[in-house]
């Protein structure tokens, strides 16, 4: 198995491209990050697949920006990263919103895709 390191790397391989498309308001280019039958739950209702990313994503306002820090990262197998980040999404016209975010990033061929998305709220 890999290092840690190796893992940040991965995770940032696909979040810096997630990070791209999502600054940009490219809902298509979001969504071509997910696997075909990701698990996705942003802060609305859940979806299953790009279809679903891809109309969250359109749904965001114009000028949102995402920021993120990995946290941890665990590998559970040659072809899964489990990545947790702190992640700020910032507005033109409102406070930021801080949410803790888990990432399950899996190998297929030779790139990585998010298999699985989970926003969590910490209010407190």
């Amino acid at each position: 198995m890999n290092s840690t390191n190796d893992d940040a790397l991965i995770l940032r391989g696909v979040l810096d491209a997630w990070q791209a498309a999502v600054d940009a308001h490219q809902p298509e280019d979001v969504a071509r990050l997910f696997t075909e039958d990701a698990i996705f739950q942003g802060l609305h209702p859940y979806g299953v697949g790009r279809p679903g990313v891809a109309e969250y994503y359109a749904s965001q306002p114009l000028g949102m920006k995402a920021a993120y820090r990995i946290l941890e990262t665990r590998r559970y197998a040659d072809d899964l990263v489990l990545g947790y980040l702190d992640t700020e999404f910032t507005f033109t016209d409102r406070p930021p919103v801080d949410v803790k975010l888990a990432v399950l990033v899996r190998r297929l061929g030779e790139g990585w895709y998010i298999a699985h998305y989970q926003v969590s709220r910490l209010d407190g």
